[in-house]
């Protein structure tokens, strides 16, 4: 996914942390100068949400220290990429666009920057691209950024070539005293946690965020609470394994319940989950809070025991199935999505089939299907060989997403007639003459605009008439109610 910038006034003072990712001075919130202010970023995010949540700390720590941005690449000083490394699609996108940016340099003066999770993981391979990338920055160096980036173009105006590098793991940095730097909308994202201790062997995680530390609880509240005073309707809290949040005496199921109590919010999401951190406080808060969504992202990843043994995943398909039976008999209306990789190393034709027969099973509504793509550095790279032929992989795809499409259009048919809660969020993607918003399962609802009383982030009431595989439509049933007391349990 690519997201570009705008221009937008200078974040607050920050507090500044060392620059070897330590715990901040407390005592000191006066920003550092503001030299080179003169310069344009742009800036371009791939991956998943918590890379999109670590551009907006990105961008606060550069406008802090001066810098602006530009959402025309052609206008830019500083080309920086936010990168992922979970999947080979956003290997294979950011390869492209540095190829792209070789051509761009030739051109003209430009500092190229990769940050986050291939900086980290691919470092060599980066720096090895044909001298391309003058600056690359892991994930938990973002506080030493404005000083990286200065220093590129320093060395860029002296014409030295030397790559500008921070790319340590921290085993405390959690940008606890960031403010995110976020444009206006209906939904925010909160990081609530950083890094993953799980070790699936397919992942690349633990490797390129490090191990898990989670942030004090009351920083996490006050970002909210600013969220939510900047208008703010819903909340996504993330993590690598957001439900192993862990600070002091406060777990994920109280967390997640104080944020749905704030005033003023309307929904609480949360991703991604592990099937082995539910415990009964937590299913119960999602079952039972009103404002806490009734959707739980469920990564399944593998049907099959010896599959989910050589994953390192800790569950059986059993026990899997038993906490989806525990979060059905708490709230049988709780929407369920899932993961799921084909063609791990090793997986036979029966072996797939258990994932199968699991999708039927359990009837997600909706599902994420994966082929698998070794990565450097994780444990299944170094112990299994990729011995499952690309075409088999393709074939187990296309089953997949054949028996999850039939299975997502059928659960969608069956809320014709009925009455679902939107968020609204803005104009549909295909007409601004209808609106687009989600419902608390999570799904996808577009409806014509028939009254001004109707806005973004406003809760309607809308009877359902028409599904796809991905979507809702209706029209709206009564007027548009918007929730502006305080949420009660």
């Amino acid at each position: 996914m690519k997201k570009e910038l705008h221009m937008l006034p200078p974040s607050p003072p920050l507090v500044q942390a060392g620059l070897d990712g330590s715990p901040p001075d407390r005592r000191s919130s006066t920003p550092p100068p503001l030299p080179h202010a003169g310069h344009l970023v742009h800036l371009e995010t791939f991956g998943c949400q918590m890379n999109e949540y670590d551009s907006e700390l990105v961008r606060a720590l550069l406008k802090a220290d001066g810098f602006a941005f530009t959402e025309d690449r052609e206008r830019a000083d500083v080309i920086l990429m936010n990168t992922c490394a979970i999947r080979e699609n956003a290997h294979n996108r950011v390869y492209g666009h540095l190829a792209t940016l070789k051509t761009i340099k030739r051109q003209r003066s430009l500092v190229v920057g990769v940050l986050g999770c291939m900086a980290q993981n691919l470092k060599e391979e980066l720096l090895d691209h044909e001298s391309v990338v003058d600056l690359l920055a892991g994930p938990d160096a973002y506080r030493r950024l404005p000083g990286l980036v200065r220093e590129a173009l320093h060395k860029h105006e002296q014409g030295v070539e030397q790559p500008s590098m921070a790319v340590d793991l921290s085993e405390y940095e959690t940008y606890q005293n960031v403010m995110p730097d976020r444009t206006q909308g209906i939904n925010a994202w909160i990081a609530v946690m950083r890094g993953c201790d799980n070790f699936c062997s397919f992942c690349v995680v633990p490797y390129t965020r490090g191990r898990e530390r989670s942030r004090e609880a009351q920083g996490i509240l006050r970002e909210a609470e600013r969220l939510i005073a900047q208008g703010h309707k819903q909340i996504t809290l993330l993590g690598q394994n957001v439900n192993s949040y862990k600070f002091q005496d406060w777990d994920f199921a109280r967390l997640i319940t104080a944020v749905a109590d704030l005033p003023g919010i309307e929904r609480v999401r949360f991703t991604s989950p592990h099937p082995k951190d539910f415990p009964a406080a937590l299913l119960d808060a999602v079952a039972g809070h009103r404002k806490i969504c009734k959707h739980i992202h469920l990564p399944l990843q593998s049907g099959n025991d010896r599959i989910l043994t050589m994953m390192d995943r800790t569950y059986s398909r059993q026990e899997y199935l038993a906490l989806v039976d525990a979060i059905r008999r708490r709230h049988a209306d709780i929407v369920l999505s899932t993961d799921i990789i084909c063609g791990f190393p090793g997986e036979t034709d029966d072996e797939f089939l258990d994932s199968y027969r699991t999708l039927q099973d359990v009837g997600y509504h909706e599902t994420f299907i994966f082929k698998y793509s070794e990565r450097k550095n994780t444990i299944a790279a170094r112990k299994y060989p990729d011995d499952v032929p690309e075409a088999v992989k393709a074939d187990r795809v296309c089953r997949l997403v054949d028996l999850a499409k039939s299975i997502s259009l059928r659960k969608n048919q069956a809320m014709i007639g009925k009455t679902v809660t939107v968020l609204v969020e803005g104009d549909s993607k295909k007409s601004s003459a209808q609106w687009m918003g989600k419902s608390d399962g999570n799904i996808t609802v577009v409806w014509e605009k028939s009254t001004p009383l109707t806005q973004p982030g406003k809760m309607v009431s809308i009877l359902v008439d028409q599904a796809s595989v991905t979507t809702l439509f209706g029209a709206e049933a009564v007027p548009s109610l918007a929730h502006d007391s305080p949420s009660r349990r």
